[in-house]
């Protein structure tokens, strides 16, 4: 009876998406929402790209097989960390045994600013930093870095003390530390110092086995040495999420980092899912034509690193400015449309599905969202990641049902 148990647990940990009955994650009863039209809209009609990525997702479900990769790039919404991590989670239990590495992290501790939720960083020494929105310094992909002249470290812990028990548990074996100057990287490991070799701009590093923490200092002083990032990987394949989120960034934000496409090259993924544009909105005027040159130039740089990447591109929420609705929300969600359209792209209308103009009143007053009227709880967030997750899983579904029906 045990055996049988146990065999009918492993089957059901296994099975794939496409044979379960309800893969929808559980959304609390919203009135003031129209959770009806949470589905992903494709304005520009055939997206490839699209397919590509969704056919590389049903392999990797199906039989286990392959190597996903999405990023999840925006602004204070992505830095938090919630909604990235939530939609990740749930991505992550549709089959057992798929997780390919926790990907791109930064150490924001040592930038002076809040880690996303997930895990954890600190450092010690002195570090300056800085960020895409006034840049100082040469930057990459993660839009913001850190320099010291110290004997400082920095530290990325990805079981962080508020880690639930049910909570993946990521682990490594390879570590990626991206940045440039006259010092030497150098991984910390207990009590074992291990050295690494210089790869275009970044120094890699094998580890003698897996673990979830890792102390990054330095040799060779004199000297300075800038990160601009750190990629934790493991050596099989599966599916990777990552996210890359600066407080304050707009759409002109990213254009201004030199090395965006050169470490979009190493992180290489199959879906970009861009949350960028509500602090575009929070001026006097709405540049409509910006946008739209804006988020161009960036599908651009990402197409420099993978030709076959897809795109997602989210809506602005709605918002409150000076105690009134911000006017540019339902022409800002238009413009998108264009622009998804222009890119053979994904939308997902969270400016619709919250409510539209003046919903995040609701929202605020159901403790979803923040008294700012711009930022979402905790709460708010991991619903807008099952939100995301089941309008993701929606188009899956039908594209799997389709390819099944036509073989």
């Amino acid at each position: 009876m045990k055996r049988t148990l146990l065999f009918l647990l492993l089957f059901l940990l296994a099975v794939p998406l496409g044979a379960q009955m309800d893969y929808h994650r559980r959304i609390p009863p919203m009135p003031y929402a129209r959770i009806d039209r949470n589905q992903l809209q494709f304005p520009g009609g055939d997206a490839p790209t699209f397919e590509t990525f969704l056919r590389k997702l049903d392999t990797l479900l199906l039989t286990g097989q392959g190597d996903v990769r999405i990023l999840h790039i925006g602004d204070s919404h992505i830095q938090a960390g919630t909604w990235t991590n939530t939609f990740r989670k749930n991505l992550l239990s549709l089959r057992y045994g798929i997780d390919g590495g926790r990907g791109f992290v930064f150490p924001f501790a040592a930038a002076g600013t809040h880690t996303p939720m997930g895990y954890q960083s600190s450092y010690t020494g002195t570090w300056s930093s800085s960020r895409c929105l006034r840049p100082e310094t040469v930057m990459g992909l993660s839009g913001m870095t850190v320099s010291t002249v110290d004997t400082a470290t920095v530290t990325l812990d990805l079981a962080p003390s508020d880690r639930g028990l049910w909570d993946t548990r990521y682990m490594f074996r390879s570590v990626d530390v991206l940045g440039y100057g006259d010092l030497e990287p150098v991984v910390l490991l207990d009590r074992e110092k291990i050295h690494g070799r210089l790869q275009d701009e970044r120094w890699h590093f094998e580890l003698p086995y897996f673990t979830d923490r890792v102390q990054i200092g330095f040799e060779s002083f004199p000297g300075k040495y800038t990160i601009k990032g750190v990629y934790l990987d493991r050596p099989e394949e599966g599916l990777t999420v990552s996210e890359v989120g600066v407080n304050g960034a707009q759409t002109s934000s990213f254009l201004k980092c030199e090395d965006f496409t050169r470490d979009l090259k190493m992180v290489k993924p199959d879906l970009v899912i861009f949350s960028l544009g509500i602090n575009d909105l929070q001026g006097s005027s709405f540049e409509a034509r910006r946008f739209v040159t804006n988020f161009s130039k960036l599908v651009q740089l990402v197409r420099h690193a993978n030709p076959d990447c897809a795109f997602l591109f989210t809506t602005c929420s709605d918002t409150r400015k000076n105690g009134r609705t911000n006017p540019f929300g339902a022409q800002a969600r238009d413009t998108f449309k264009e622009i998804a359209a222009g890119s053979g792209a994904a939308l997902w209308d969270l400016f619709e599905i919250m409510g539209g103009e003046g919903s995040m009143e609701a929202w605020v007053r159901n403790g979803l969202a923040s008294q700012d009227y711009i930022h979402f709880t905790q709460a708010g967030y991991t619903v807008l990641g099952d939100l995301l997750f089941n309008a993701l899983m929606d188009s899956y579904y039908r594209f799997s049902a389709a390819s099944t029906a036509l073989k």
